[in-house]
C-alpha cells in the first residue's frame, strides 16, 4: 500500500474532492457551510463504498489530515492544515526553550507582540479551530464507520480493523484539539444534510475526556487492531493506528485531563467566565480519581508491552558505549521509520516531497524561516554526561566552561580535535546545535567526522547573527532536533513521531508520583529513560535535591527531563499549559555570547575555515577551543508577557469570532 499517505488520485479523488468541496453548500468542516448542509450526496458517497479499494483509499485520505508536527508546505488553499504551513510557527516557540526569530510568522507577529485576537482566520491561531483539518477527518471517518457494511469485497475482520482505526483518528484529532480548546462539541455521526437545524453545543471537559476515551476503548476491545506491525506487515501498514498506539493515547489524554489547567480547586482565570461556570474548560473542581485513571492507564498499557513485546527504547550497543553512541541510539529512537519505540507516527507522503523545493523543515532550516533557536535556559537543563546537573556558575568558578560541550585532543600533523569527547546528556547535541559540534554525526555510524560548527562572533556559521540576535544562531545555538544533512533525508522520508515509548515512561512515572505518591516507582520510571543514555539515577545524581521526599522538587525533575528528551516534539509547551506554568512563560530568556579568544586572551572575530566550501583552514591554525562566554538577556523579539505578564487566557486558544455568532453553542474560552 505504498500509496497510503499520498493523497487520493483518479476517481477516488474526484470523490475526496467532492466530500471536501468548498463550495457554499458543501463544506464540512466547522466554519463556512458546515452548518447549513452536509457535503456530498447519495451519488458520490455510493461511489466510495461501492469498492473496497476506494475505502480503503478513503481511509488513507483521513490518514493524511492528521496532524504533522513539522512545517513541510507552504500552501494556503486551505486544503491542507495551517500547522503543515511554516509562515505560522511551531507553537514550542513560545516556551522557555526556544525563540523563534522569523518575523513574517504568526508566532512572531501575533503571539510575542501579544495582539492576538478571536478575529482570525488563515494561520491565525496556533492551532486554527476550522483550519487544521479536524473537523474534516471526524467526518470523513463517521461516514466511514455508518458505510462500512455495505462494502463489497471486504470481510468483516478487514471492517472491523477499518471502523477501529477511525475511531482512533476520530480520537486522536480531537485531542488535538482539546489540548488547545478544552470541551469542544461531539460529533456521533456524519449528519445527512437533512436536518432542520442544527445545535452543536460545547461539551464539558469530563464530556470531551469522555467521548475521546470511549472512542478508544471501542476500538481497543474490538479486536480490529493490530498489536503492532512487524516484518512484511511493517513495510505497507507502519503508520495505521495500532492496539498498542491506542493505548498509549489514553494514558497521554488522562495525562492532561487529570493536570491542574483542567483539575484544580478553582478554575484557571478564576471562575468566574461562563465557560468555568458551565465546566468547559476545567472539570469544577479537583478530583484525585482522573490521576487514578491515567495511572491504571500506564500500568495497563505496559502490562501489555510486556506480554506482547515489539516495543522498547532504541539502545546503544556494547557493554560501555560512548557518548557519541549514546546519542545515535537516541537519534535512531524517533529517525527510523521501523524504530521499536514508535507507538505512532504521522508521515505526509510517499512520494518525493522531501526534496529542497517541498519540504520546508528540511530545506528552509537554512535560510532563517525555521529559525528556532534554542535558549541559554534549554541548555543548562541538560546534564553533564555522567547525569550531574549542569551549574553554569559552579563550571564558571573552576574554569572549565571551555569543556562544557565537548573535549579533545590535537595529534601531530592535524588541525581539528581528535578523540572528541562528549562531555554533557547526549541529547543535548541531537537536540542542541552548539560551538565546536562536529557537522557530521554519519547515518550508519557514530563518526564524528565534519568540520566543527562556528558559533562564536565572526564564525563560519553564527556570523553576527548571535551579535546582532537575529534568524539562526540568534542565542548562539540553533535548533538541531529533526534536521539531517541532505544525504539523510534521501536515505528515508522524516515521520513525525506524535507517540513515543519514552514519553509514556515519564508520563507513567508522573501519574504513579501524583496518583499514589509514590516516588520510588516514579524515580524508577525516569531512569529507564535516563540510562537509555548514559545517565545515573536521578536520586544518585542530585543528592541535595531530597526527591524521595520531596514531591515538587521530583515533579520539576520529570518536567525538566520531559523537555530534554521530548525536545521539538510538542512537549514543553503542553507541559507548561497542563500545570499553569505561567512563571516560565513569563521568564526573561537569554542567550551565549561567544567570543573566540587569542593566546593573548583578545577576542578574535573572524572564522576559522574560509567559508569557500574548500575547509580550508585560515592561515593554517589549529581549531579554537579558547573562548570567553557572555549569556545576554533576549530583546529581538521582547516577548510581550515577559513586559506585561502572563494572562492566564493565552492557556487556552480563542475560538474564531465568526464560529461565536453563528449560534450553534460555542461559549468562548476565558479572557477572549
Amino acid at each position: 500500500m505504498k500509496q497510503k499517505y499520498k493523497w487520493l488520485t483518479g476517481a477516488v479523488m474526484g470523490v475526496a474532492v467532492s466530500l471536501a468541496s468548498t463550495s457554499c453548500v458543501d463544506e464540512i468542516k466547522f466554519g463556512n457551510a458546515f452548518l447549513d448542509k452536509a457535503p456530498g450526496g447519495s451519488a458520490t458517497i455510493d461511489t466510495v463504498f461501492n469498492s473496497a479499494a476506494y475505502t480503503r483509499q478513503f481511509l488513507n485520505t483521513c490518514y493524511s489530515r492528521q496532524y504533522y508536527g513539522l512545517p513541510y508546505v507552504n500552501d494556503s488553499s486551505g486544503d491542507l492544515p495551517d500547522s503543515s504551513n511554516p509562515y505560522l510557527g511551531k507553537f514550542e516557540a513560545l516556551t522557555d526553550c526556544w525563540q523563534l526569530h522569523y518575523t513574517s510568522t504568526t508566532i512572531y507577529g501575533s503571539y510575542y507582540s501579544g495582539s492576538h485576537t478571536s478575529n482570525y482566520d488563515l494561520r491565525g491561531d496556533v492551532f486554527g479551530y476550522t483550519r487544521e483539518m479536524v473537523w474534516q477527518v471526524v467526518r470523513w471517518c463517521w461516514l466511514l464507520i455508518e458505510n462500512i457494511d455495505r462494502v463489497p469485497g471486504m470481510d468483516d475482520t478487514e471492517k472491523r480493523k477499518l471502523v477501529a482505526e477511525a475511531k482512533c483518528l476520530i480520537a486522536s484529532r480531537y485531542f488535538d484539539m482539546f489540548r488547545h480548546y478544552g470541551g469542544l462539541p461531539l460529533v456521533y455521526a456524519s449528519f445527512t444534510g437533512t436536518e432542520s437545524s442544527y445545535s452543536m453545543p460545547r461539551a464539558t471537559v469530563e464530556g470531551t475526556v469522555n467521548y475521546m476515551i470511549s472512542l478508544l476503548d471501542d476500538a481497543i476491545n474490538s479486536g480490529g487492531l493490530e498489536w503492532a506491525y512487524t516484518g512484511a506487515d511493517a513495510t505497507t501498514e507502519t503508520g495505521h493506528w495500532t492496539k498498542a498506539g491506542a493505548m498509549a493515547l489514553k494514558c497521554k489524554i488522562w495525562q492532561f485531563a487529570a493536570s491542574p489547567l483542567f483539575n484544580a480547586n478553582q478554575g484557571f482565570a478564576g471562575g468566574g467566565s461562563e465557560a468555568e461556570r458551565q465546566n468547559l474548560v476545567w472539570y469544577g473542581s479537583y478530583r484525585s480519581d482522573l490521576w487514578d485513571n491515567c495511572l491504571k492507564a500506564c500500568e495497563e498499557f505496559f502490562k501489555a508491552v510486556d506480554a506482547n513485546g515489539t516495543y522498547r527504547l532504541n539502545t546503544a550497543s556494547g557493554t560501555n558505549p560512548t557518548p557519541a553512541e549514546y546519542r545515535y541510539a537516541y537519534r535512531m529512537g524517533y529517525i527510523k521509520l521501523d524504530s521499536p519505540e514508535v507507538l505512532h507516527s504521522v508521515r505526509v507522503t510517499t512520494t518525493d516531497a522531501f526534496n529542497s523545493s517541498t519540504y520546508c523543515w528540511h530545506s528552509w532550516s537554512d535560510n532563517g524561516r525555521n529559525s528556532y533557536t534554542p535558549t541559554q535556559e534549554y541548555v543548562e537543563m541538560f546534564p553533564w554526561s555522567d547525569g550531574t546537573p549542569f551549574d553554569w556558575e559552579k563550571t564558571k568558578s573552576e574554569g572549565k566552561l571551555d569543556e562544557m560541550f565537548l573535549t579533545g585532543t590535537f595529534k601531530p600533523g592535524e588541525q581539528m580535535l581528535s578523540d572528541i569527547v562528549l562531555t554533557r546528556d547526549p541529547r543535548l547535541y541531537e537536540s542542541v546545535i552548539v560551538n565546536g559540534l562536529p557537522g557530521n554525526l554519519g547515518w550508519s555510524s557514530v563518526s564524528m567526522g565534519g568540520d566543527p560548527y562556528e558559533l562564536w562572533v565572526g564564525g563560519t556559521h553564527a556570523g553576527t547573527n548571535s551579535q546582532n540576535e537575529t534568524m539562526r544562531y540568534a542565542t548562539g545555538y540553533d535548533n538541531m532536533k529533526y534536521y539531517l544533512g541532505d544525504n539523510d533525508y534521501l536515505r528515508q522520508y522524516t515521520q513525525w513521531v506524535a507517540l513515543r515509548l519514552s514519553d509514556i515512561y515519564l508520563t507513567y512515572a508522573e501519574a504513579l508520583l501524583q496518583a499514589n505518591n509514590d516516588a520510588r516507582g516514579a524515580i524508577e520510571q525516569v531512569n529507564i529513560v535516563r540510562s537509555r543514555v548514559g545517565l545515573l539515577g536521578l536520586v544518585e545524581c542530585n543528592p541535595d535535591k531530597n526527591l524521595l521526599t520531596d514531591k515538587d522538587a521530583l515533579l520539576e525533575e520529570i518536567l525538566r527531563e520531559r523537555a530534554c528528551e521530548l525536545g521539538m516534539e510538542d512537549s514543553r509547551f503542553f507541559d507548561l499549559v497542563r500545570y499553569k506554568r505561567a512563571d516560565r512563560f513569563e521568564k526573561r530568556l537569554h542567550g551565549l555570547l561567544i567570543y573566540r579568544l587569542g593566546e593573548d586572551g583578545s577576542r578574535i572575530l573572524t572564522a576559522w575555515r574560509d567559508g569557500t566550501g574548500s575547509n580550508s583552514k585560515l592561515g593554517g591554525a589549529l581549531q579554537p577551543v579558547n573562548f570567553e562566554y557572555v549569556p545576554f538577556e533576549l530583546k529581538n523579539p521582547v516577548r510581550h508577557w515577559w513586559t506585561h505578564g502572563f494572562d492566564s487566557k493565552w492557556y487556552l486558544s480563542p475560538f474564531p469570532l465568526a464560529e461565536i455568532n453563528k449560534g450553534y453553542g460555542l461559549v468562548q474560552n476565558p479572557g477572549w
